[in-house]
């Protein structure tokens, strides 16, 4: 399956909004692929890879959880805002809809896997959660929690696992939807296109590896693109902000030497990329699993949030962090309403990283590991 990244024609009749992209999904043999790109409204022609969830990780802190340390680290409790009338999405693994913590929301539901709409595995709901949900038996769990309306779109399976096809789809959808914020916890997945190439396509270990970094190359190049037109469209609406999880390949805890860089779509153009912190007896500290060289880092260990159907469960993960970030985004964009200057997408990532702190980090964290230090919410209105 390859997609297809292009402008669109002429203007829609009845607002004054710029042509999005088309985005069009074909089979196609490598000489149509070429063929196609040749066409002047083609941007790029890329072959579908598979995707998956940034996995949780196991850590004893889970067990332990029995508060939100994050809604207090990020001063999310010490904010005047919520996150109202603010618009965002949820790329993952779908919601459970039906959870207390999501009661009284416009959820706008759409299934790319062909499993139907829901949460079988948990991610997506825990990540919601973390940024919109409402307290859950007295206990806070969202950092924006007067967020009203949410694009839930689900591009990762049961068993976590999806295709950049559905991914690039929901992206397009939620600029359709007009939101404000895009939350991420997933990434490209590099060793399963390697696998799949051996094992299904009976291509040599070597010629599978180039196969698959040309594609991760193609895959990236698109993701470009795609949030290139929507930035775009910040002239009209604001724009989009979007948020992804760095990643947790890393393994400090078996040596210091073993980093691994921020993986896609968090490095890609236009992403904030998200490191995780853990508490530590001399301050936060980045988590051994954390990827390298975020833009920023937010509490990921030991996160307490909603559980597919009902109560709470802690995980950890840098795709435990990305969802604190999101959440404050959407107070930023709240606090940057009302105040003095533009309300975009620029103005509000500014904000977000110039914010961040590096106070309460323990000592010889590194720049590399923390980025500009642990996001914070707004306290007053900006300008």
């Amino acid at each position: 399956m390859a997609g297809m990244l292009g402008e669109a024609a002429g203007p829609r009749l009845g607002a004054m909004l710029p042509p999005g992209p088309e985005l069009d999904m074909a089979d196609l043999t490598a000489h149509e692929a070429k063929d196609a790109l040749r066409q002047g409204d083609v941007v790029g022609v890329v072959r579908s890879i598979p995707t998956a969830l940034i996995a949780p990780k196991d850590n004893p802190a889970n067990a332990a959880a029995t508060d939100t340390w994050g809604i207090k680290a990020v001063r999310a409790d010490a904010s005047p805002f919520t996150g109202a009338g603010v618009k965002v999405a949820v790329l993952d693994t779908g919601i459970d809809a039906t959870h207390p913590a999501f009661s009284g929301m416009l959820l706008v539901q759409q299934d790319f896997t062909g499993e139907g709409d829901g949460d079988a595995n948990g991610h997506g709901t825990h990540c919601a959660g973390t940024i919109f949900g409402r307290d859950v038996n007295g206990q806070r769990i969202g950092v924006a929690r007067g967020v009203g309306e949410a694009f839930i779109g689900k591009v990762l399976s049961a068993s976590g696992s999806g295709t950049s096809e559905m991914m690039f789809s929901a992206l397009k959808r939620a600029s359709e939807e007009r939101v404000q914020v895009i939350s991420m916890s997933l990434g490209f997945d590099f060793p399963g296109l390697v696998k799949f190439l051996i094992e299904q396509e009976d291509f040599p270990a070597d010629l599978a590896t180039w196969i698959a970094l040309e594609g991760f190359r193609t895959n990236l190049a698109m993701f470009n693109a795609l949030m290139n037109m929507i930035r775009q469209q910040a002239v009209f609406d604001g724009g989009t902000v979007g948020i992804a999880a760095s990643g947790n390949e890393s393994r400090r805890e078996i040596h210091p030497n073993y980093e691994v860089g921020a993986s896609v779509p968090a490095v890609a153009e236009g992403c904030i990329a998200v490191g995780a912190f853990q508490q530590g007896a001399a301050g936060l500290r980045i988590a051994d699993f954390s990827n390298t060289n975020p833009d920023i880092a937010a509490p990921g260990v030991g996160v307490l949030s909603a559980r597919t159907g009902g109560g709470l469960v802690a995980l950890s993960g840098t795709s435990m962090a990305c969802p604190h970030v999101a959440g404050l985004a959407a107070l930023w964009w709240e606090a940057t309403r009302a105040g003095a200057l533009p309300a975009n997408a620029g103005t509000v990532t500014m904000r977000l990283l110039s914010s961040a702190t590096v106070a309460g980090i323990a000592p010889g964290v590194q720049v590399a590991d923390r980025g500009q230090g642990l996001a914070q919410a707004p306290l007053s209105p900006i300008g």
